[in-house]
């Protein structure tokens, strides 16, 4: 079985990240979008928050998996049996980190390979950071993430301003 591991903050997943996703599992027998939880960050939703977002826009790919991890990503593969990691590009200026890290993580384990795949064209300039600025600057989210999760970014956005 081909399983494949797609990491990321996700905070929160959006329509470019699902791009990635359904494209992935069309690839794959197995994708497992997983939360890297980062003591680095302090991100807008929780990890629950997060795990509930993407299971609800993957509810209708059966091999697409949702999880969340902590410490070295080629630890967590071995412990899913998961080959390759499955990064998403947005622009050339993403693809620095990403290579070095794609290095690290095979010199760490040689039987690990990462598998660079460019978001469409129509997600090339979105983020999750800049889908928080528009939440709360109280802008329109249609088009920028899933619509089944928009009124819980927006509730959330209401409730940190009080």
């Amino acid at each position: 079985m081909k399983i494949a591991v797609y990491p990321g903050s996700f905070d929160p997943v959006t329509n470019g990240h699902l791009d990635i996703i359904q494209r992935a599992s069309k690839i794959f027998d197995k994708v497992i979008v997983s939360i890297l939880q980062n003591s680095n960050k302090v991100p807008m939703f929780t990890v629950e928050e997060r795990i509930y977002f993407l299971r609800q826009v993957t509810k209708n790919l059966d091999n697409v998996e949702v999880d969340s991890f902590s410490g070295l990503l080629v630890n967590y593969m071995k412990q899913k049996s998961a080959k390759v990691i499955i990064k998403g590009l947005r622009a050339v200026s993403d693809f620095e980190y990403e290579f070095q890290m794609a290095l690290m993580n095979n010199k760490l384990n040689p039987e690990i390979e990462t598998l660079f795949m460019m978001t469409s064209s129509k997600y090339s300039y979105l983020s999750s950071s800049i889908v928080k600025e528009v939440a709360r600057l109280r802008g329109c989210l249609k088009g920028l993430v899933p619509d089944e999760i928009i009124f819980e970014i927006v509730n959330k956005i209401r409730k940190t301003r009080g």
